[in-house]
């Protein structure tokens, strides 16, 4: 029954990705005044992809090949560990936050090399670019967890949330990590106001600009690898600080319920975030190095909140 929930859980995060992101868009539209495409739009943008051929340019090395599958995999990887709608898993011992991140930063390495690989102007910014926002953000993260696994002794995912299920303090070490950890999937998942997932101007695209080569089938792994990414962090947010309705077991309708409760959690972040990208403006590239580092003084602040509330104790 185990090993069936973990297959059903890594399947519910590809397809559910794509339906986020419809989400998402349809929401934007709304709040715009616009129709908007419908939610299954990303699905068929999917599907077409696929059935196209895959052009590369003559320049291009294995690499340029191997990476899309790679980084669908790492990404898949990592948004698998992440407890979805069940804590008890198969899996539950190897969720790890360390883990996790070592994925995602698998999966940007490869994304980055991609980039470059092929020598455009535009893959070599895009990639520059990446690194500068992860090299910010990655620690961010780490310390926005950190401040949550403290009072837990552990990096487990999987018993983190059993323990915030649990937990009847309210520590104000939450709403710095939850902060912190709000303001590195934004740029993690290339949203506005750092990165602008539409927009294919060369002075503003991030992740854009790297996949700017890819064609077919490589173009739908990368695209879909960037919503696995979103499904990610999305469930990561509302899994660890909201676990309310999770399932503990494997128990029929506590699976039905961590499911309903789970996706109704997904759709109300899909709203707050397609209303910030909204009301919201990009902003230039430069000042995205103080907007992580704003995420890193939360997350610090986060952890010395941890460390003198457990003194105090």
């Amino acid at each position: 029954m185990t090993i069936l929930l973990v297959v059903l859980q890594m399947l519910l995060y590809v397809l559910l990705a794509p339906l986020l992101v419809g989400w998402i868009r349809k929401v934007k539209a709304v709040l715009q005044n616009r129709r908007g495409a419908s939610l299954l739009q990303p699905y068929r943008d999917l599907y077409k992809l696929f059935g196209k051929e895959a052009r590369m340019a003559h320049t291009a090395s294995p690499l340029f090949r191997a990476a899309p599958y790679i980084v669908f995999t790492a990404t898949w990887l990592a948004a698998a560990a992440v407890p979805l709608f069940v804590t008890q898993l198969a899996t539950a011992g190897i969720a790890d936050i360390i883990a996790i991140a070592g994925l995602l930063a698998l999966a940007r390495f490869f994304l980055a090399l991609a980039g470059m690989d092929v020598g455009t102007a535009f893959g070599g910014m895009g990639a520059s670019r990446e690194m500068l926002v992860s090299a910010l953000a990655e620690p961010a993260m780490l310390l926005a967890i950190f401040a949550l696994v403290m009072t837990v002794h552990s990096t487990n995912l999987a018993t983190l949330v059993d323990y915030q299920l649990t937990a009847s303090v309210l520590r104000p070490s939450y709403l710095f990590a939850l902060s912190a950890l709000v303001l590195v999937a934004i740029a993690e998942t290339g949203r506005i106001p750092v990165d602008n997932p539409s927009t294919h101007l060369e002075l503003t695209m991030i992740h854009e600009a790297m996949i700017l080569e890819y064609s077919g089938r490589h173009l739908a792994l990368m695209e879909w690898a960037a919503q696995l990414k979103l499904l990610l962090y999305g469930a990561l947010l509302v899994n660890v600080f909201f676990p309310w309705g999770i399932a503990r077991q494997g128990d029929p309708g506590a699976l039905a319920s961590g499911l309903f409760f789970v996706m109704l959690k997904l759709a109300a972040l899909g709203v707050l975030l397609a209303v910030s990208e909204t009301v919201l403006a990009k902003m230039r590239l430069f000042r995205a190095p103080a907007f992580l580092n704003l995420a890193l003084l939360l997350g610090l602040l986060g952890m010395l909140s941890t460390v003198v509330l457990e003194v105090g104790l």
